[in-house]
C-alpha cells in the first residue's frame, strides 16, 4: 500500500470534497479521484460513497482512517528524525473573523519571514471550524470544546469596550454613565446566528437589540466606523480605525480568552507542536502591542 495514497485518502476524508482535497494537497480534482481509485482497487474495496454532500466514508473507508492516521504520525516522525522537522510546508489556521482579520495576517506574516519554508493558510470563518473534518490544522476559538478529542490549551485573555467613532459622539450627546445609552443606536450581532455564548455582548451594555447587525466582527467594526452607532469592539481591532474611542472604558469592559484546539493525534508530531507554540507565542506578543497601542492613544488624547 503505497503512503501518498494513504495521504490522498485522509485528504478526501477529511474534506469530504476532491476538489478540496487536492487544493491542500497541490493536486487536481481528476488526479486526486484516480489516486482513489487505484487506492480502492488495490485494498478490493469502496472507500467513498459519493453523495449530495460531498464524498462520505463507506465503513471500509471509516475502518481505514485509524491505519492511514498513523502511516500518516510514523511518516511525520520520519522526516523529523532525517532533520527534515523545520517549520516548512502548510499550516492552515481557523479562526473567528476578528482574530482572522485583526491579529492572525501579522502573526502569519513574522512566522512566514522567520520560516521561509513555510506556507500559512487562515481560513476567517464566522462559525466553529471542523477541525474532525481538518477543515483547518490548528483552530483559533473563544472557547474550549465540552466534547471531542481535541487538543486545547489557553494562547492568552483579550479585552473588548463599548466604543464608537469620534464623529457620532461629536453628533450625538454626551454619554458619561451607562444611563445615557438609552436612545443611542447599537451595533451588534444577529441573535441567532451568534455560534458561541461567549460571544453574545450586547447585554453587557443594557440594551435589548442592535439597530444594525452582522454574523461578521469587521463588518460590525465598519458599521461602527460608519457613524452606524455604538457596539462592543476588540482592543486590538482599534488600532486598525482611525477616530474609533472606548466609551464608559472604566464601566464597560469585557475580558475573554483565545484557545488553540489542534486533533489531539497531532501531539505526537514534533513539527506541529513547535508550530502550535509558535502561533500561541506570536498571537500573545501581537495582542500585547495592540492592546498597548489603545492605552497609549488614550494616554495621549488624555494629556
Amino acid at each position: 500500500m503505497d503512503w501518498d495514497d494513504l495521504r490522498v485518502f485522509l485528504a478526501v476524508a477529511r474534506t469530504q470534497s476532491l476538489s478540496a482535497a487536492g487544493r491542500r494537497l497541490g493536486l487536481d480534482a481528476s488526479t486526486v479521484g484516480r489516486r482513489v481509485a487505484r487506492l480502492e482497487t488495490a485494498l478490493g474495496r469502496v472507500l467513498f460513497a459519493k453523495t449530495p454532500q460531498g464524498y462520505a466514508l463507506t465503513p471500509e473507508g471509516a475502518a481505514l482512517v485509524a491505519h492511514a492516521e498513523q502511516a500518516e504520525a510514523a511518516a511525520s516522525a520520519a522526516r523529523e528524525a532525517g532533520g527534515q522537522g523545520d517549520l516548512a510546508g502548510t499550516l492552515r489556521i481557523g479562526a473567528p473573523d476578528g482574530c482572522a482579520n485583526y491579529v492572525l495576517p501579522q502573526v502569519a506574516a513574522r512566522l512566514c519571514a522567520d520560516h521561509p519554508g513555510l506556507e500559512v493558510q487562515i481560513v476567517a470563518l464566522p462559525r466553529v471550524v471542523n477541525l474532525s473534518r481538518r477543515e483547518a490544522d490548528m483552530v483559533i476559538a473563544v472557547s474550549p470544546p465540552e466534547r471531542g478529542r481535541a487538543a486545547v490549551q489557553k494562547i492568552t485573555d483579550y479585552h473588548l469596550h463599548l466604543a464608537a467613532h469620534r464623529d457620532y459622539l461629536a453628533a450625538h450627546p454626551p454619554i458619561r454613565a451607562r444611563a445615557d445609552l438609552r436612545g443611542h443606536r447599537m451595533v451588534g450581532y444577529i441573535p441567532d446566528m451568534i455560534f458561541d455564548p461567549e460571544l453574545d455582548y450586547l447585554a453587557e451594555t443594557g440594551a435589548e437589540r442592535a439597530a444594525l447587525s452582522s454574523n461578521s466582527v469587521s463588518v460590525q467594526v465598519q458599521a461602527i466606523r460608519a457613524g452606524a452607532g455604538l457596539g462592543i469592539v476588540h482592543d486590538f481591532a482599534i488600532p486598525f480605525v482611525p477616530g474609533l474611542r472606548r466609551v464608559l472604558a472604566g464601566e464597560i469592559a469585557l475580558r475573554r480568552t483565545f484557545w488553540l484546539l489542534r486533533p489531539a493525534e497531532d501531539r505526537r508530531s514534533h513539527r506541529l507542536t513547535r508550530l502550535a507554540e509558535a502561533l500561541g507565542a506570536g498571537i500573545r506578543r501581537e495582542l500585547a502591542r495592540l492592546e498597548a497601542a489603545v492605552e497609549q492613544g488614550e494616554a495621549e488624547c488624555r494629556a
